[in-house]
This record gives C-alpha cells, structure tokens and sequence, in this order.
C-alpha cells in the first residue's frame, strides 16, 4: 500500500455510483449532494425508499423498521449475499446498541438505543445475491463476508530459475516462528484491481488479505502460515500478516465505518488466535515498519496515512486508548481528537483522480490521527527533520505523504520536558514538541517501561530488523548484516519499550527450498529491544540499553 503503483486503474462498480440516481430521487443537485451533510443524508434516505419498493417490501412511517433488512441490505451496493448480509447486520446492530459520535465539524450526534427491533433476514433473498463459496481452512470470522482468491505461488520466466519465483513464501507460521504484528495498509487503489494483482504471479508483492471499503467484503490470498512480501522489511513480513483496504491514504473517506468496523473484526480473530496483543506495537500501519538500511529509508511506505482514525480502530478492537499515569509517569499515549484535530495538510490527489498525481496547495479539512512535531514549544516553529526522509536536516513538511514530523494515535513515547502548553517527547534523537494544552489534551498520561543506553555509552546503535548475530549461521547460509540506521540514541534518552525478542531470520531464497538453510528460522543469543525511536518502530540491542520504569 502507500504508492506500491498499478492498483488504481479500476474503478469502483455500477452499484456504488449512485449519486445520480440519488439527484433524480431527491432533486437536490449532485453538488449539494456531495457537500451539505443533511441534504446527503436526504439522498441517502430516498434510496433507501426506493430500493424498499422495488423488493415489495412494506413503506412508510409506520412500516416494521426490521422489514428494511434487504433495503439495508442493498444500500450497502455489495455484490454477493455475504457481504450485504454482513453489513446490514452491522446496521441493526448499531440500531439495537444505540451510538453517539462527534462529526467532522465538531456536531454531536446521538442515535438512542432501540433492543425492540428485531430484523427480518427474509427480505434479504429478494435481492438475487451470490453466496460466496467458503472453502474449508478459510482464516477468517464467521461474521465478515470471506472468500479465497488465491495468490500464485510458481517459478518465472522460464522456469529454471529456482530464485525468480511469485508470489510469496511457503512457511509454517506460528508454528516455527511466532507472528508478531498485523501490518494495517491501505492498497492506493480499487478492491478489483487491488483483488486481481493478489492473484498475479509476476507482481511482485504478496499480503493476506483484501478488504472493501463499502461493505468489508474480503478476500484471503495467502494463508497466515505463510510469509506475504508487503512491508518492504523482510524481518517484519517474516513475522507479520498484512492486510490491504481498498482506498488512497490521501483521502480518508475511503475508510468507511464498515471497513473499520470489518477490518477490527478480523484484527481480533487473528490477534486471538495467534497470541498478538492488541497494542500500538504490534497492531502497526505500514507506515509505523522501519526501513532495513540507511537508504532504503526514504523509500518506506506512509499508508494507510494520518487519516486513518487509530483511536476508533482500537475502539472497536474492545483495546481503547487509556491513560494509565500521571504527569509524572514518563510516558504519554499520542490521542488527539479525531474529530477536531485537523492538521493543515498539503499535496493530496484531487477527489476526482484519487491515484492520480498531488496538487499543491491544502488538502481538503478532515479529521486526523496525526499530532504535529515541531523544533520548539511554539506553533511558528519549524517542523522537526527525520534524517531517513530528508538527508540534508532541513525540517519536514505538511505534504500529506511526508510523516517524519507526526506521532499518531496509539503511539507511546517517553517525555522530554513540558514547557506549559507543549509537551516534548524523545523523537529521532532529539526533543520534539507538539501542542498538549490542558483544556484540549493530545496525548494521555501513561507509564510503562523505557530504554536508555547503559552507562558509559554515548551513542548506541538503532536497527530496523533484529537478526541474530554472524555465529547463529549455519555453513553455507551468508550472514545477513546487521546495519545501523542514520539516526543517534544518545546518552540521556529514553524511548518507549514495546517487546524482547531474540534475533531471528527466516531463510527462504528459492521457490522450492533448494538454497542452504531455505525454510528454516535461524535463531541467535542476540536480544533485541523493540522501541518507537519515531513515526516507526525500530530495535536496539539489549545489551546496549537499561530497561527502566518510565517514571520522571
């Protein structure tokens, strides 16, 4: 996701473009349509209306609300009976339970709980949906419309090559190594054509699942026992499942309730069934995955983007963001308002070509998981400069694309210093600022563990993978070098610990195992400490820091 190319070309089907219809319904014109919220909702309902007449269901105000199942159902414009079902599901579900939330533009909005309705799923065969096949082994709840589109898995070219092969790695995860992270993406481009290159053996990119943005229906593609090629750091696609979102980071309407809400459901089964926490460290966006060597830094991906809504996501996970201390704990969990934090973002697609090429000038106004990073207390301070992006140490930017001056929702760091309505966090090796007034919090008091270079230290090295050391190799394997990244963990630092691991590395070089060590773990004595050193997760050695208590 975040730029991988060649999924946008697609657009969305028939059944989702209903605007025009929506004008004829209603007699609102499309511009008003797409720009007042309540004359929205008004061509929302006129649909609706009609497609409750068009299955023969009963009309009007005094109609059974549960006799709306298949005009629910249809609304949500899915193509097979699983995905609509699903959805409509989660419609009256929300109805039953009852919602409040905060709109982009501050509004309140309260829906009161009604447990009396009771939906009735008959109308639902009226609609002639196909029912997806679910194959037996199929890795997905039974409540999110699933099926299995299988990625390739051959030689290339010719066929002689035993390394030129798609498109992924044969595996026996968790069983041989344990899954540590679910890599959240989003896929720049339409479910069809994001669908099809799972499925395309020269692509060379791979990821477990495909997900919907109208209705949540997913696609599988790879088994979670198998290694996908998506997060651009084999560590982490070694230990990590990924999942794709129809979409462009750039314009976060693509990430619907239903998504969210679908997506959280498959995040809790595998995290369950998989022994994941359900946390910042390991429930990760692609742009949270560091890069492997100094230059392949800048080329990292920044999907699904500061306008997917982590808090809500974690919400939805049953793990919300809490805050666990006080001022004086150490830590603070980055949690902005969503609703209300919108950073003056710049250079996104137009609307209209939402693959397409960035414009200058500001992005459209909406909500963000982003908090702003700046030089010094002060809100005409600089942005902070991330070496990885930008080699010459001038500041970052707000082009949308460009993170290395943002924490994001979720995100734990340790304290740097507080300087009335501005908190500094340890950030890149230096101390970064973002407003955190009393009256408007942006982070939450936390507490938790830091690591900090061990006496005598004035610099330690900081990693984006954890290998282990040269002696774990087996004969004939090539050791893969440990290299330090470009940024300094000096003395007085502290970063926020996420987890220990020893250094692994899991070979696999040919398509049918024929290299030396190919489908095995190599495992060393190595321990590597798991620390958010910025926007992304990095490692450092054990043996390099002091593991503290975050308390000040």
């Amino acid at each position: 996701g975040g730029g991988r190319g060649g999924p946008a070309a697609a657009p969305p089907p028939e059944s989702l473009q209903t605007i025009d219809r929506a004008t004829e319904l209603s007699g609102v014109s499309k511009e008003t349509l797409r720009s007042d919220a309540a004359a929205n909702i008004r061509g929302g309902a006129a649909l609706l209306a009609r497609y409750q007449a068009e299955i023969g269901a009963p009309t009007g105000a005094d109609s059974d609300p549960g006799a709306w199942y298949g005009a629910v159902a249809k609304y949500s414009g899915a193509d097979t009976e699983d995905a609509a079902k699903a959805f409509a599901d989660e419609v009256y579900t929300t109805i039953k339970e009852g919602a409040a939330r905060v709109t982009d533009d501050g509004h309140s909005v309260q829906l009161a709980a009604r447990a009396g309705i009771a939906p009735i799923r008959d109308w639902l065969l009226r609609l002639g949906l196909r029912r997806l096949t679910r194959p037996d082994g199929l890795q997905c709840p039974v409540d999110i419309a699933c099926e299995w589109l299988p990625a390739s898995y051959q030689l290339l070219g010719n066929g002689t090559n035993p390394g030129n092969y798609g498109q992924y790695d044969k595996a026996n995860r968790p069983e041989q190594q344990r899954i540590e992270y679910i890599v959240i993406h989003d896929a720049e481009g339409y479910y069809a054509s994001t669908t099809q290159l799972a499925q395309r053996a020269s692509y060379p990119a791979s990821w477990h699942y495909t997900m919907r943005s109208t209705d949540g229906q997913t696609a599988q593609h790879l088994k979670v026992n198998d290694v996908g090629w998506h997060a651009g750091n084999w560590y982490v696609n070694a230990k990590a499942v990924g999942i794709e979102h129809e979409g462009f980071a750039a314009q976060g309407t693509w990430y619907t309730e239903t998504m969210y809400r679908t997506s959280a459901k498959l995040v809790r089964h595998l995290a369950f069934s998989l022994g994941i926490p359900l946390d910042r460290q390991h429930i990760i966006g692609h742009d949270n995955v560091p890069g492997i060597t100094p230059p392949r830094v800048g080329a990292m991906h920044w999907d699904p983007g500061p306008y997917w809504n982590w808090s809500h996501y974690m919400d939805l996970l049953r793990a919300p963001l809490r805050g666990t201390g006080t001022h004086r704990t150490g830590l603070v969990t980055i949690n902005p308002d969503f609703a209300t934090n919108k950073p003056a973002f710049t250079n996104c697609p137009p609307l209209s070509n939402p693959g397409g090429p960035a414009l200058p000038g500001p992005c459209p106004v909406r909500g963000s998981s982003s908090v702003i990073l700046r030089q010094a207390p002060s809100m005409d301070a600089p942005l902070i400069n991330d070496l990885g992006l930008r080699p010459d140490g001038t500041p970052n930017t707000m082009r949308v694309s460009d993170h290395g001056a943002r924490a994001s929702a979720g995100q734990k760091f340790a304290i740097a210093e507080v300087q009335g309505d501005w908190t500094a966090i340890w950030y890149l090796g230096r101390k970064a600022w973002f407003h955190n007034p009393p009256s408007a919090r942006n982070a939450l008091w936390s507490v938790g563990f830091v690591a900090t270079p061990k006496a005598g230290k004035a610099t330690i090295p900081v990693y984006g993978r954890a290998y282990p050391e040269e002696a774990a190799y087996p004969a004939g394997v090539p050791y893969q070098t440990i290299v330090p990244l470009q940024y300094t963990f000096a003395a007085g630092q502290r970063y926020t610990v996420g987890t220990l691991m020893k250094g692994e590395y899991y070979r696999a070089t040919t398509f049918a195992w024929t290299a030396p060590g190919d489908g095995t773990v190599i495992r060393g004595d190595t321990v590597y400490v798991q620390v958010q050193f910025g926007h992304r997760i990095m490692y450092v050695n054990l043996a390099d820091v002091d593991l503290l208590p975050s308390f000040l």
